[in-house]
């Protein structure tokens, strides 16, 4: 018995003493972002909001490319194209969608809505899919310069995936805030499915991403990675960054070429902004809406994806930033430190099971638990920075959804918890795969577009 309980003993604390360790690293790199955000919220508190109502007339009012790539989007292409056109302010636009000729059914889908409204281009790949969101993004790259050179002049592209529901002044607002910049994204707020834990900690995650560290990403001056949707990027960088990789401005090798596009526009010196403006008579904010996955092996999939392009490959292709730029370094070590994250955590639930058995092995043995100080103080910081956690992810998502969706971002934070776990194994396996040579495939789920009336009042 004496030597069974040292044995558990030993690895109790030692887990707890790694994993402890690893999260108090993580939480004060955390609060430290919190505490940037807070102090610039404070030293703005004064500033009036910016609101639709607020913002100023572009000085030079222009036309935009709406792209859509669309890979086995039947099921909601046609609702996502009829709601754009009927949702849409601006007077100028277009929007182009990239189909495959392998894909009759979204075909029909996007050329049924197109047939009604000439603002909208199907545009029809030379390849089968499914190649790679990037690959068919740079098929409606050629076709926007087929019409740029008949003519049409182009203020910027503004990206969208097949699910989500524009905002009608989303591109009154880009008009506005890409003049003097490269790159303007906008909020994503992920819409709750009733009932479902997966999605709904989409809504938390994206609340506290695009509330908390896109603006303190800005504030730096640090690179901004787009989110792959509700962005405009201005077409003369496009343009130029198309002229270094044979006419094709987005990466075909990349899992994530919405993330490395922002990184590139930052290391050409081209400006961002990160947009959070609501509409004067309602509040809600302009941004995108869509629905996220709600099962288990769907949000993991996803969720592996993002991190085998952002943790894993990322690294590999887009290095740390620009020199003596610690903005930069830091806020992708921030990106980068998913894997690393998801080892602590494994090994603090280890440790959480691990340490009651020992003190019942004590129990039964007859013999007192040692006072560990060290363990005690790591437990009682880690436990402060973890509760500062969750109230900051519950008031950013308040801010977003009300109170109520916020109470239940506490026991969402551990459905986040599971699925990173049983992603992260996946994420290192298909990189392993990549840097055999395995071909890259569009890895994409199954969408469903929303109730409109719903998604109106997120």
């Amino acid at each position: 018995m004496d030597l069974l309980t040292a044995i558990f003993d030993a690895a109790a604390r030692e887990t707890m003493l790694f994993a402890a360790t690893g999260l108090l690293i993580g939480g004060i790199d955390d609060l430290i972002v919190d505490l940037c955000f807070l102090a610039h919220r404070w030293s703005k508190r004064k500033a009036v909001r910016p609101t639709l109502a607020t913002l100023p007339r572009p000085a030079s009012p222009g036309a935009f490319a709406v792209f859509v790539a669309a890979w086995d989007e039947e099921a909601v292409i046609g609702g996502m194209l009829a709601a754009a056109v009927a949702r849409f302010e601006h007077p100028d636009y277009r929007l182009y969608v990239g189909v495959y000729p392998n894909d009759p059914g979204t075909i029909a889908a996007a050329t049924a809505v197109a047939a009604t409204d000439s603002r909208i281009r199907v545009v029809i790949g030379s390849r089968d899919g499914p190649t790679t969101k990037a690959d068919c993004l740079n098929t409606l790259w050629t076709a926007l310069m087929r019409d740029e050179a008949a003519g049409r002049v182009t203020k910027a592209v503004v990206l969208h995936d097949a699910e989500d529901v524009v905002h009608p002044a989303e591109l009154t607002v880009f008009d506005t805030m890409i003049e003097g910049r490269s790159v303007v994204q906008l909020p994503v707020l992920p819409l709750i499915r009733r009932g479902s834990m997966v999605s709904a900690h989409y809504a938390d995650e994206f609340s506290y991403a695009h509330s908390v560290q896109q603006p303190v990403r800005a504030m730096l001056g640090a690179a901004m990675p787009l989110a792959g949707t509700g962005c405009a990027i201005a077409t003369p960088i496009l343009a130029a960054i198309a002229a270094e990789r044979d006419g094709a401005p987005f990466d075909e090798s990349s899992l994530t070429e919405d993330y490395e596009l922002g990184l590139h526009v930052a290391a050409r010196g081209g400006g961002s902004c990160f947009a959070r403006i609501r509409d004067s008579h309602d509040g809600s904010l302009v941004a995108v809406r869509a629905y996220f996955p709600d099962a288990l092996p769907t949000a993991t999939r996803q969720k592996a994806r993002w991190m085998t392009g952002i943790a894993l490959a990322g690294w590999d292709r887009t290095g740390w930033g620009r020199p003596l730029a610690l903005a930069d370094h830091w806020m992708r070590m921030r990106d980068r430190r998913a894997l690393v994250s998801v080892l602590v955590l494994a090994v603090a639930y280890v440790a959480v099971l691990l340490w009651p058995l020992a003190v019942v092995l004590h129990w039964l043995a007859g013999t007192p638990v040692a006072d560990d100080r060290l363990a005690t103080w790591l437990l009682t910081t880690t436990s402060v920075l973890l509760g500062w956690r969750l109230a900051m992810r519950a008031v950013c998502t308040a801010r977003d959804y009300g109170w109520r969706e916020a109470a239940w971002s506490l026991p969402r934070f551990f459905v986040g918890n599971l699925i990173s776990l049983i992603a992260a194994p996946r994420a290192l396996h298909r990189y392993l795969k990549l840097l055999r040579g395995a071909p890259l495939v569009w890895d994409k789920t199954r969408h469903e577009f929303p109730d409109l009336d719903m998604a109106s009042n997120v």
